[in-house]
């Protein structure tokens, strides 16, 4: 038998590489061909860190048991024009609603919440509240029309994030400022640090569009505030462009809903806790409606007192005898 020959024999040597790569090739563009210079500059200035959502302020939206139709309507219009809040089942109106409703919230993943109170089918109560540690705001609703009611002819894009307007009067008094901070995003007008985003869409919310097509109107009259919401129509034929910076063109048209907020009082915590402001012009529609039935008892009892006053006056001044009374009796 042949000898095997030895394992070192068998590997081949392995060709040496050459110090000097071949220089790359330039990429080419549709414009031409690249330096690698220009290739990398480009490439590092394209390499931007990627734009992450960091808003996660959310707003949970719920109701109370027993609540009436025209009401929950309005909750609905309200959920459709919030894309960051979150809809929950209805909450039980009672004294411990406040714990409830927070432990709701934080299940939920959410900071602040709208909460529609309905007392005896007939009266709305809206609670806006900054979860779990306040402040919270409580309102009487009225003159509320829905979107259904009221079929008017602007129609926005649902998703879009509306600007917030508000008037003067809200830099009048300290109650004011607080609540108007509460409707848009940060307040440290009585607490350190109070993040507040109730009707103000997040930036770069996944469930929002990025431009704006519709506007929330906030005005004070009367001590109450009151709520529009309105379309920005541009007109889009190519005739009639619309120039940057021209409003003359821009009209506005309401689509709804449309509710009057008369505020009631101003907690410092959430869903309760101290009074920090107590507004001295409420009257609660209970007081209301006994003053209107005390005036229909009124009516009543002046015609029973014109009757008494009536039956004295002819005893005092009797009538004096007829001498034609007994001229055809025979």
């Amino acid at each position: 038998m042949g000898k095997k020959r030895k394992h070192s024999e068998t590997q081949t040597a392995e060709p040496k590489k050459k110090d000097e790569a071949a220089p790359e090739r330039p990429k080419r563009s549709l414009f031409g061909w690249k330096d690698k210079e220009e290739v990398q500059q480009q490439t590092e200035s394209n390499t931007d860190p990627p734009q992450v959502f960091r808003n996660k302020e959310k707003v949970m939206v719920t109701c109370s048991r027993r609540i009436n139709y025209r009401y929950r309507h309005l909750m609905l219009n309200m959920v459709s024009l919030l894309p960051h809040c979150k809809k929950d089942n209805k909450v039980e109106s009672r004294s411990s609603k406040g714990a409830t409703l927070n432990e709701l919230i934080e299940l939920r993943g959410c900071s602040s919440a709208l909460f529609f109170e309905c007392r005896k089918h007939q009266d709305l109560y809206l609670w806006m509240a900054r979860c779990p540690n306040g402040p919270s705001v409580k309102f009487l609703v009225n003159a509320v029309h829905t979107m259904e009611e009221l079929k008017l002819t602007g129609n926005h894009l649902k998703g879009s994030r509306p600007l917030l307007t508000f008037s003067s009067n809200f830099e009048k008094d300290a109650h004011w400022k607080l609540l108007k901070e509460m409707i848009i995003q940060f307040s440290d007008t009585f607490f350190s640090i109070i993040f507040f985003q109730i009707f103000g869409t997040p930036k770069e919310h996944r469930k929002s569009k990025p431009y704006h097509d519709h506007v929330f109107v906030f005005s004070i009259a009367d001590d109450h505030i009151w709520f529009r919401n309105y379309q920005i129509s541009v007109p889009h034929n190519e005739s009639d462009k619309m120039v940057r910076g021209g409003l003359d063109k821009m009209t506005l048209v309401e689509v709804g809903p449309r509710f009057c907020l008369n505020p009631i009082k101003i907690f410092a915590g959430s869903f309760g806790g101290p009074t920090l402001y107590e507004n001295p012009f409420y009257v609660s529609p209970n007081q209301i409606r006994a003053l209107e039935k005390r005036q229909k008892a009124g009516k009543y009892a002046k015609k029973v007192k014109a009757k008494t006053r009536r039956k004295m006056h002819e005893l005092s001044n009797p009538l004096e005898p007829d001498e034609f009374a007994d001229m055809w009796r025979e």
